[in-house]
C-alpha cells in the first residue's frame, strides 16, 4: 500500500493532483477538508475557513498535532488500496506518515496571483474571499511555532518532491507522472 500526502499553498493545484491519481491510478483519496466539514456540520457552524483552520487547531490541540490526518490513515488501513491523503498541514502529520513506511509527500506551489484566480474559479465555500483575505489566510497558516497550527511552509520543506504549477493542467501532469515513475522505483 502506498500512501501520498498532498501538501500545497492555496490553490495550487491539490485537489487537480488528487483527481489524476483516483482517475487515473486508482487511488482511494482521504480529505482533510471533508473530516473538518463533517465536524463542522456537526458542531453547528458555518462552512468557512476561519471555521475550517479553529475546528483543526482545536482537534490538534485536544488530541495530537497528527491527529484528523491518523483519523484518515486509520480508514486507509482497513482498505488496503493505494491512497491519497489530502492536505497535510502540519509538520506532525507529515511526520506521523513517513513513520508508515511507503508514504510520500508531494508539495505544490504556484504564483500568488494565478492560485488566487484559480480559487475564485473553483468556488467552493471557502473561497468567496478578497485577494487581500486570500493572502493573509495563507499567512495564517504558512508557519507557527505551535505544533497544533498549520505550518505549510515546514510541510513544503519536508516534501519528498515540490511541483511547482504555473503551467497548465498537462504540465502539472506531466511533472506528476515524473514524480510517480520515482516512487515506483523507488518502491
Amino acid at each position: 500500500m502506498i500512501i501520498i500526502g498532498i501538501t500545497g499553498t492555496l490553490g495550487a493545484g491539490k485537489g487537480t493532483i488528487v483527481d489524476y491519481l483516483v482517475q487515473n491510478k486508482d487511488f482511494v483519496h482521504y480529505s482533510v477538508r471533508e473530516y473538518l466539514t463533517k465536524e463542522i456540520i456537526i458542531r453547528g457552524l458555518s462552512l468557512n475557513r476561519d471555521n475550517m483552520v479553529l475546528v483543526a487547531n482545536e482537534l490538534r490541540a485536544k488530541h495530537n498535532p497528527s491527529y484528523i490526518v491518523e483519523q484518515l490513515y486509520q480508514t486507509a488501513l482497513q482498505n488496503h488500496k493505494n491512497c491519497v491523503i489530502e492536505s497535510i498541514r502540519t509538520p506532525g502529520e507529515a511526520e506521523m506518515l513517513k513513520s508508515k513506511g511507503d508514504f510520500y509527500l508531494i508539495a505544490v506551489d504556484a504564483d500568488a496571483i494565478l492560485r488566487y484566480k484559480r480559487i475564485l474559479m473553483r468556488a467552493s465555500e471557502t473561497d468567496h474571499v478578497s485577494f487581500e483575505t486570500f493572502i493573509a489566510n495563507e499567512q495564517r497558516e504558512m508557519t507557527s511555532k505551535d505544533t497544533n497550527k498549520q505550518n505549510l511552509k515546514k510541510c513544503i520543506e519536508m516534501a519528498d518532491h515540490v511541483l511547482v504549477n504555473n503551467g497548465s493542467i498537462e504540465d502539472l501532469y506531466t511533472k506528476l507522472i515524473s514524480v510517480l515513475l520515482k516512487i515506483d522505483k523507488h518502491g
